[in-house]
């Protein structure tokens, strides 16, 4: 009976290790996938700039009066010459009779001093005069020349200080309110008068990086950004985002690079014919390369990252999943660039990728990636 019993408990343990044995191997994941895809692509770049005139200048007094006329519409447009203020001229018209009266007289001095130089000088061979007296007449004769040319600088800054008492716009522009009236009493200490503005074009000014700079070619930009035409497309988008008509160009290029931030100042001319643009607005300029370049990209969603590095899982031969560790670039709708781990002709694993691990078969459930 015992023995009965030990070959019975035998048998059963027998059958416990045959089932084992024949257990049923984990199939290997069901992914999807999808090739890599080349697609034509401008890079493109947004910085937050500030707007800014070219020509901005306040408007000062240089000599000191009455303000007699305001000659303009506050906030209108003025053509370059136009009269602005008028200073009182009337003590600078006299300063100017007063210099030259002062010329009239000047000459006159030189011309007697003329004679009498002239007569010294036949009579000194003769003896009739002494050297002493002969070098007192050329002293003379030189002391009026000196007169007369200090008379006629006189004049030159009379008639200058006479000039200043019109204010005039240098150039075409739009002219703020007027900080004076008539009749106020002005002076070059007097602060500004009111400014002008030339608002065609506009600038724009930002900051980019020393890489940015390299990556975008600018590099080979001279300090007037000579050449960047056909190599950058400057576009501007206004603060309520919508996109300005006019494209731009770069115009300037700084000459250092900022320790502090590491950046170099780029500059932007914008055509402004509807003024739409006014000094001192927040914007943001949009650098873009002229021609496309053909680049890599695969569905964002197949893109894993950890520790190490941003990767993708990519199938290989005999479905054998290898990891690629990648570089990304922009993000273009639902697909993201990738700058560097990848070939065109690599085939990316979409989805399943939970379960996925690297140099380990996987079964492919379709050659496209399904719609979303």
């Amino acid at each position: 009976m015992q023995s009965k019993l030990i070959i019975l408990v035998m048998g059963l343990l027998l059958s416990g290790c045959g089932e084992s044995q024949m257990a049923p191997e984990i199939p290997a994941p069901l992914v999807t996938v999808t090739p890599v895809k080349t697609i034509d692509y401008q890079h493109r770049k947004v910085y937050v700039g500030r707007t800014e005139a070219k020509d901005d200048i306040a408007l000062m007094a240089l000599v000191s009066g009455y303000i007699t006329k305001i000659d303009f519409v506050e906030g209108e447009k003025v053509a370059p010459g136009d009269l602005l203020f008028q200073i009182d001229p009337a003590p600078y018209l006299a300063k100017v009779a007063t210099a030259k009266a002062d010329i009239e007289k000047a000459k006159a001095q030189l011309e007697n001093a003329e004679r009498e130089y002239q007569r010294g000088k036949k009579l000194l061979p003769r003896g009739s005069i002494s050297q002493n007296t002969f070098d007192g007449l050329k002293a003379a004769r030189l002391t009026a020349k000196a007169q007369l040319s200090a008379a006629q600088a006189q004049l030159s800054a009379a008639e200058a200080e006479l000039g200043y008492t019109e204010i005039r716009a240098p150039f075409a522009g739009r002219i703020s309110d007027s900080k004076v009236a008539l009749g106020d009493l002005v002076s070059p200490n007097s602060g500004a008068l009111a400014s002008l503005v030339a608002l065609d074009p506009m600038y724009a000014s930002f900051n980019l990086s020393e890489k940015e700079r390299l990556n975008l070619g600018l590099d080979q930009l001279d300090g007037s950004a000579q050449g960047s035409q056909g190599k950058v497309e400057v576009h501007l988008v206004l603060s309520n985002k919508s996109q300005y008509d006019h494209a731009g160009a770069l115009d300037y290029v700084g000459n250092r690079i900022d320790q502090q931030t590491g950046t170099i100042v780029i500059r932007a001319s914008f055509p402004n014919p509807q003024e739409l643009l006014l000094p001192g607005q927040f914007v943001q300029i949009e650098l873009k390369e002229a021609q496309p370049k053909a680049e890599l990209v695969v569905p964002r969603r197949a893109v894993q990252s950890d520790l190490e590095s941003d990767f993708v899982m990519v199938l290989g031969a005999n479905n054998i999943a290898e990891r690629r560790n990648v570089n990304l670039g922009a993000q273009v709708g639902g697909d993201v660039i990738i700058t560097d781990g990848l070939q065109a002709n690599d085939v990316v694993i979409v989805t399943g990728l939970q379960k996925v691990r690297n140099a380990k078969p996987v079964r492919v459930e379709s050659n496209k990636e399904p719609s979303a």
